[in-house]
């Protein structure tokens, strides 16, 4: 099992990456990424620490930490330029912060995200028909998560994926150490949405696929 969207005190989480990775193992997980919350202000010092965290992190430890980042409350404009960067930079997983309705985001963030070539649109609230046909064609995933106040659209965000055929991704978002639930959790989440056993073992092919995808 995966999460691809885990915080920690390099941004707003209250963990080292080494901790947040063995509570991770614990629990049940195969591979997560590291991707704090990133603008101007922090991008560099953030990025060459996750890397090296990454970089120096033993490939027999029992799961595999990625180097990622979730590029947060950008003005609009900004988004290409710092994917740009944080791939340039030895980046693996670029989450985009989306329009989620818990916190005032800026509208015409999630396109903003997609236009850039996000990896995963995060949280996308109540995401357009236009933005989610976008994120279809250009293979990025929707996020369906398990954090309180954004998992508040994530039925919107499921029909929209079904109705354009966007790809999903079931995330954690964690912060904290009570944040990190079993992958079963995770799971149920999709199920309590609705989406099928099938519908399930797709969005794990469709990550699966992803991750093959990274060096």
């Amino acid at each position: 099992m995966y999460n691809l969207h885990c915080h920690t005190l390099l941004s707003d989480g209250v963990l080292l990456p080494s901790e947040v990775a063995m509570r991770y193992m614990a629990a049940g997980y195969r591979v997560i990424a590291i991707t704090d919350h990133a603008d101007y202000s922090n991008i560099e010092y953030m990025v060459k620490g996750v890397v090296e965290f990454c970089r120096h992190w033993p490939k027999n430890a029992g799961i595999r930490v990625l180097p990622g980042v979730e590029l947060t409350h950008l003005p609009l404009e900004q988004f290409k330029p710092l994917t740009k960067y944080c791939r340039a930079k030895g980046i693996k997983v670029v989450i985009g912060h989306g329009e989620t309705p818990a916190e005032p985001v800026i509208k015409g963030t999630n396109r903003a995200c997609i236009e850039a070539g996000v990896d995963i649109l995060a949280h996308p609230g109540l995401i357009s028909d236009e933005d989610a046909k976008l994120a279809q064609e250009k293979k990025i995933l929707l996020e369906l998560t398990s954090r309180r106040g954004h998992c508040d659209t994530n039925g919107h965000v499921m029909e929209q994926a079904l109705k354009f055929g966007a790809k999903l991704i079931l995330n954690n978002d964690s912060h904290s150490p009570e944040d990190i639930i079993k992958p079963q959790e995770l799971v149920q989440e999709g199920l309590s949405l609705g989406l099928t056993q099938k519908e399930i073992a797709n969005i794990d092919q469709n990550v699966s696929q992803f991750l093959q995808k990274i060096k």
